[in-house]
Order: C-alpha cells, then sequence, then structure tokens
C-alpha cells in the first residue's frame, strides 16, 4: 500500500459496514443474481459452527489462545474482524482470518456435516434471489433450493504443488459435479506458475481454470500477468480478484481484450485494508469496460456481508445506478459456466425485470 493512499478510519469503516448490512433496496432484493465468487466454508456461520460442534460433543478453542469457547456468544466474538483489524493492523487481521476460517473445518467431520453447510448457503441464496451459483471448496482442508450450481475445486497456494495433484487425481471420479479448478490461500512467494502442472493438467481434461490473485499480495501485477498469458498454457479462463490490474492501464487493456471475467469482492477488500482507493480502483475496471462480477467471498467470516449488501455498497461507495448493476448481473452470466439453457434462462428474467424496474 502506497504511503499517500488514503485509509479509513476503523469507526468508519463500522459505519460503512452498518450502513451497507442494513440497507433496504428493493431493486437489489428482487434482481435475479448471479454469485461466482463465494467459498463455502467461508458461509459457516458462528451458529452453524456452533450446532456442528455440539453435535460431535467437541470443543471449539480459540485460535490464538487455546482456551475453548463456553457459549455461542464467545464464539460470536471470534467472528468479530473489524475488531481484530483494530488490534493488529491488516497483516494481524489477515492471519487472525486464516487461523479463524481453516479452524472451522474442524467441525466438518461426515457427510451431513458438508450438506448442511451447503444448505444454509442456498437457503440463503435463495432468499436473496440468486438463481446461479459456483462456489469454491478447498478439498485439501478437510442441493439447491431453487439455487442451481457447479463447483469450483481451489487448491490451497500454501500446500505443496504435489498435494495439488494428488488432490486433483483424488477427485477426477468426481468431475461430473466440478466445473473449474482454482488456486486460493495466501499468496506471498506463491505464484501462480508455481501450480502450473496441475493447471496444465487440468486444461487437458477439459476443466475450466481460474486463479486468485489477492489485492495488496507481493508480486499482485506479476502474478495477474501469468494467470492472463501463461497460467494452463495459454491463460486462464477467469481472474479471482485481480483488482490491481487497475493500477497498470496495459494489463487492464488486456483482460479486456481476451474477454476475461473478473469476480470482485469490494467488502473484503474495504474492511482489510481500509484504502479509499480500492473504490477508485472497482470503478476504473468497470467504466473499462471488463466484465467484473460481484461475490461476497467468506460472508461469515467478513462481519456478515453477503452479496445483496456487497451489491449496495457499490451503490452507495461506487456510485453505481440500477443499470450498472443489472449490467453487473449480466456480465455475471456471460462469464460464468453454466450450460447454454441455464444461461438463456437468467438472462431472460433479467431483460422482463429490467423492463419492470427500470
Amino acid at each position: 500500500m502506497s504511503s499517500s493512499e488514503e485509509v479509513l478510519s476503523n469507526a468508519t469503516i463500522r459505519e460503512y459496514r452498518d450502513l451497507i448490512r442494513n440497507h433496504d433496496d428493493e431493486f437489489i432484493k428482487k434482481m435475479p443474481k448471479v454469485e461466482m465468487h463465494v467459498h463455502i466454508e467461508g458461509t459457516m456461520t458462528p451458529e452453524l459452527r456452533w450446532s456442528l460442534a455440539v453435535r460431535h460433543r467437541m470443543p471449539i478453542p480459540n485460535p490464538r489462545t487455546g482456551k475453548h469457547c463456553r457459549d455461542l456468544s464467545e464464539l460470536e466474538g471470534l467472528y468479530d474482524l473489524l475488531g481484530d483489524l483494530e488490534q493488529g493492523g491488516v497483516e494481524g487481521g489477515m492471519l487472525r482470518f486464516f487461523e479463524l476460517y481453516y479452524s472451522g473445518f474442524d467441525v466438518l467431520r461426515d457427510e451431513e456435516d458438508f450438506y448442511l453447510l451447503a444448505m444454509n448457503y442456498f437457503q440463503r441464496a435463495a432468499k436473496m434471489n440468486i438463481r446461479y451459483c459456483e462456489p469454491f471448496f478447498d478439498p485439501q482442508g478437510h442441493t439447491r433450493r431453487d439455487v442451481q450450481s457447479q463447483w469450483i475445486m481451489c487448491f490451497l497456494r500454501d500446500m505443496s504443488p504435489e498435494s495439488a495433484m494428488s488432490h486433483y487425481i483424488d477427485a477426477l471420479p468426481y468431475r461430473d459435479m466440478i466445473v473449474g479448478i482454482g488456486l486460493d490461500s495466501l499468496e506471498t512467494d506463491r505464484p501462480p506458475l508455481l501450480f502450473e502442472d496441475v493447471f496444465q493438467r487440468a486444461r487437458e481434461d477439459g476443466f475450466k481454470i481460474t486463479c486468485h490473485c489477492d489485492v495488496g499480495a507481493k508480486d499482485s501485477l506479476c502474478h495477474i500477468a501469468q494467470v492472463i498469458d501463461q497460467l494452463g498454457g495459454t491463460g486462464a479462463d477467469r481472474i479471482d480478484h485481480g483488482l490491481h490490474a487497475a493500477d497498470d492501464p496495459s494489463l487492464l487493456s488486456k483482460v479486456k481484450e481476451k474477454g476475461l471475467g473478473m469476480t470482485i469482492c469490494p467488502w473484503g477488500y474495504l474492511c482489510y485494508s481500509g484504502e479509499t482507493q480500492i473504490l477508485e480502483r472497482i470503478r476504473i475496471i468497470h467504466d473499462a469496460g471488463v466484465k467484473i462480477t460481484i461475490g461476497s467471498d467468506d460472508p461469515a467470516y467478513m462481519e456478515d456481508i453477503w452479496l445483496n449488501n456487497s451489491l449496495y455498497m457499490l451503490r452507495e461507495l461506487c456510485r453505481f445506478t440500477d443499470g450498472d448493476l443489472l449490467a453487473l448481473q449480466k456480465y455475471a452470466v456471460d462469464i460464468c459456466w453454466a450450460s447454454t439453457d441455464v444461461k438463456t434462462e437468467i438472462l431472460a428474467e433479467l431483460q422482463e425485470y429490467q423492463k419492470q424496474a427500470l
């Protein structure tokens, strides 16, 4: 982060959180939607985590102290992301997030647990008028309700390329459930091309490929360039995050020329960094005509900010109009990996909504 960039105070970020969490925007609520950047493990609410722990008669330790949570309210206190950022800064908050996120895997012990986790998200998605989604899942760490879905298997970049390949091979018998292969987790000194062998194999096997390029990560522009041009031999089909492309006009032009979509998660960027330039970058990318779509990332661990809240954030803080918000959903349909029939159905619904609402 440049020293010249304005940083919002923690109090201001809390005000923004309350504003977008409590919005009552009927246009956004009723609009048909597609969500393409949400980690299913990141939808583990404190309530669900507590109920699964009770079911398995297992304690939930505080990742920092090792002390067991005595009740649900203590567990909810661990989910206070902004409090962690206030105490430990961005780096400390990020480390706390990953500690809490990965420790949440412990309560996922059997098939029913994963079913409950997925259904908890799908039920919420249906209430938000999400028609189709492509959730990520992390196999190394461990249907629907009027919501159609396909899954993206993400490898953890802080684990070895050999582990990624091993898990990829293990997952092949279930390939009918998996539409794409991705890469996530801590990015420092773990460039996309470190995992080129598994992405090459996935491309040869007919999978779509994507990759996280996190905001504020070391060598972010270099990683974005690798994803655009080289990953899987010819470049990825999509970019997850990649917001720093706004800092390099030539890179942004290449994203547009190749017709690559970008999955953007605005609330996570703002609450972690507090940089006002985050908002400017989103606007730059959208105004450049790049196909971006909005996701909630890990909403249960990010102050309970879900897709509808993130869209309202763009309206309030990035000056997105009703027309802009509709365009985002059309982009999402365009760059998602659904069947032609599913895309046609959702586009028709969006067109009808546009006639009625605008």
